[in-house]
C-alpha cells in the first residue's frame, strides 16, 4: 500500500489515496500503522475518496482506531495533496467531510506548489445538546466543570467535533497529560470531547495546547484553534480575526460576522513518501 506522510504544523497523518471508498478494516489499519514504533507512525490515517457531492472525500480515522468527524489540519494536507499530485488543476476545490459537511477550501499556490490553506470551516454549534454536551444552553460558556477535586471553567463549541475550551494562566506550560485524558471522558461529553487549554495574549493573540479526542496530545488542531477564537469571542478576549499559536506553529483564524463563518488559513507540508 503506498502512502504519503504530511503534517500542518506537526499534526501529522498517513494520507492513503486510490481506494473508492472506506476500507472495512480502516480501524485496525490505524491502530496498526499510526504506531510509533511499530508502524509508520502518526497522529491519523486519512483517506482521500471519490465524491458526489464535492471535488474529493475525506475520511479521518484517528491513531486510537476511533473516526474523527473534521480535522483542520488534515483537510489543508488534502487539499495540498491533490493539487500537488496533479488530482484538480482549481485553486478553490471542496472537500466532503464527515461531521461538517461540504467545505469550500481556497489554495495559496507559490511557483505550482501548495504553500498554505485557507478553509471555510463553516458555522460554530453553539447548542450545548449538539456539540454535544449533557447541558441545555445556547451557548455553552463559562460552566463549570470538576475533575479529581479541581474545578475548571469551559465554554462548548463544536466545529463538526466537538471542544471543550478552557482558559489557564499558562497554557504553554500547562500539563495536558494530567488534565486532557479526563476531561475527554467526563460525562458531561457523551461523545468525549477534545480539550483546548488557552491563555489570551492580546485582542489578536492567543497560545493554545490541545487534547485531542482520540490521539492524546498533538502538536496542533485546526478546529480547536476555530473554537478557540469563537469561545475567546464569545468570553470578550479577543476580536473576530487573531493568531492561535499552538505548539506547532501558528494559525490564522477569523469568525466572520458577516455570514457567521470561520475561516482557517495556514500551512501543510509533505514528510516523504512510501510504500509498505
Amino acid at each position: 500500500m503506498n502512502f504519503t506522510k504530511m503534517h500542518g504544523l506537526g499534526n501529522d497523518f498517513i494520507v492513503i489515496e486510490g481506494e473508492s471508498s472506506l476500507p472495512d478494516n480502516a480501524s485496525e489499519l490505524a491502530l496498526q500503522l499510526c504506531n510509533r514504533y511499530f508502524g509508520i507512525g502518526a497522529d491519523g490515517l486519512v483517506y482521500i475518496l471519490p465524491s458526489s457531492t464535492a471535488d474529493f472525500r475525506m475520511r479521518i480515522m484517528n491513531s486510537d482506531g476511533s473516526e474523527a468527524e473534521q480535522c483542520g489540519n488534515a483537510i489543508r494536507c488534502v487539499a495540498k495533496y491533490v493539487f500537488d499530485n496533479g488530482l484538480t488543476d482549481k485553486k478553490e476545490i471542496t472537500i466532503e467531510t464527515l461531521g461538517a459537511g461540504v467545505q469550500q477550501v481556497q489554495l495559496n499556490v507559490v511557483n505550482g506548489v501548495v504553500e498554505t490553506v485557507r478553509v471555510d470551516m463553516g458555522e460554530p454549534i453553539l447548542d450545548g445538546l449538539k456539540v454535544p454536551t449533557t447541558i441545555d444552553a445556547n451557548p455553552v460558556i463559562n460552566q463549570s466543570i470538576e475533575v479529581d477535586g479541581r474545578e475548571f471553567l469551559f465554554t462548548a463549541v463544536s466545529m463538526g467535533n466537538p471542544h471543550c475550551v478552557i482558559y489557564v494562566d499558562d497554557a504553554v506550560g500547562f500539563d495536558l497529560a494530567q488534565w486532557g485524558p479526563k476531561l475527554e471522558v467526563h460525562p458531561l461529553f457523551p461523545r468525549k470531547i477534545n480539550v483546548e487549554f488557552v491563555t489570551v495574549k492580546s485582542r489578536d493573540y492567543a497560545d493554545m495546547r490541545v487534547w485531542e479526542r482520540g490521539a492524546g496530545p498533538t502538536l496542533a488542531c485546526g478546529t480547536g484553534a476555530c473554537a478557540t477564537l469563537v469561545a475567546s469571542v464569545l468570553n470578550g478576549y479577543t476580536d473576530r480575526t487573531a493568531v492561535v499559536s499552538l505548539k506547532g506553529g501558528d494559525l490564522n483564524i477569523e469568525w466572520n460576522a458577516a455570514d457567521n463563518h470561520v475561516y482557517m488559513t495556514g500551512p501543510a507540508s509533505i514528510v516523504f513518501r512510501g510504500a509498505i
